[in-house]
């Protein structure tokens, strides 16, 4: 099949070409044309690649041309989304619209598989685990606003469709990762990880599935990925040699996290293979020897992440 991956190289992206990678599909990357993308798609040796502006309807439209399954990741995600509410929303939702256009256009309209959020439960700490399809929608932010904006136009789109939302997909490379927002999400807050690799295969084995169209999935870990903040944030900290940060720079007030009810999508998807274990273990290996430097300078990287918590700052 003619798959186009919009968005394909960020964190999920990277994933999915990887499970791709030998399944016979003629894969098509769209995004734009900066520095780290060129460089990542020649590190990848996409062969087909569109170069354009998700918020562009004609720069889409070439895009989608021709394809069977386009897997829309493209997203401007927190904190970025904060930072700049318009062009988040311009990206998220009006490049959204654009690609339901492009589909709708198409002489034979291609399948849509679309990337959402576990954040549009909203806080649930209150609640008992896990959520499931049946819990409500809760709007908290701008990006949970766009993601609901968005399932909603999916639905009313009249094409084949299938919503995939995430848990929390933490990159390997996370040394280069860290933002503020890890600060925000209290440490005895419930959180489901779910490795990146499990989340490219998850959306490889959606492209293959007949069963997934005109439905919505939970994609997490499963319960072996089902963790509390603190194991999360101390666990890869330690691991490299940083060490667990201080309590107080962390906040309180419950976050859009929680465990997930994953057993309709791990049934037909079959996509729960690592622990986060395996998670820390695969990210050392992309720190590699770079932790040998990491022992000297714990006190100088150790100030800098800490910098980054609010709470800390007072502000």
């Amino acid at each position: 099949m003619k798959v186009l991956i919009t968005g394909p190289f960020g964190n999920v992206g990277h994933s999915l070409l990887r499970e791709l990678a030998g399944r016979g599909h003629d894969v098509r990357c769209f995004d734009l044309p900066t520095a780290s993308n060129r460089r990542a798609a020649k590190r990848l040796a996409v062969a087909d690649v569109v170069w354009g502006d998700i918020r562009r309807p004609a720069d889409v439209l070439a895009a989608v041309a021709g394809c069977e399954i386009v897997v829309h990741l493209a997203a401007i995600i927190p904190p970025g989304s904060d930072k700049d509410p318009a062009m988040a929303e311009a990206v998220n939702i009006g490049g959204t619209s654009n690609v339901v256009a492009a589909v709708a256009a198409q002489p034979v309209p291609p399948k849509l598989i679309y990337a959402s959020s576990l954040a549009l439960f909203g806080p649930t700490q209150h609640l008992a685990p896990p959520r499931t399809l049946a819990d409500p929608i809760s709007v908290t932010d701008h990006y949970t606003r766009h993601k609901a904006a968005c399932e909603q136009l999916l639905h009313e789109s009249g094409q084949q469709v299938a919503i995939l939302r995430f848990g929390a997909v933490i990159p390997l490379a996370v040394l280069g990762a860290i933002d503020p927002l890890m600060f925000e999400v209290p440490l005895t807050d419930r959180i489901e990880f779910v490795h990146t690799w499990d989340v490219g295969l998850a959306l490889a084995n959606a492209i293959d599935s007949s069963e997934v169209w005109g439905r919505t999935f939970l994609i997490g870990g499963g319960p072996r990925c089902q963790l509390y903040q603190r194991e999360l944030i101390s666990k890869p900290l330690e691991a490299v040699g940083i060490g667990m940060l201080p309590d107080a720079a962390f906040g309180t007030t419950p976050y859009h996290t929680d465990w997930l009810d994953t057993a309709e999508s791990q049934a037909v998807l079959q996509y729960q293979r690592f622990t986060f274990d395996d998670y820390v273990r695969d990210m050392l290996g992309v720190v590699g020897w770079r932790r040998r430097a990491i022992g000297p300078l714990r006190p100088v990287i150790r100030w800098a992440l800490l910098r980054k918590s609010r709470y800390l700052r007072g502000t």
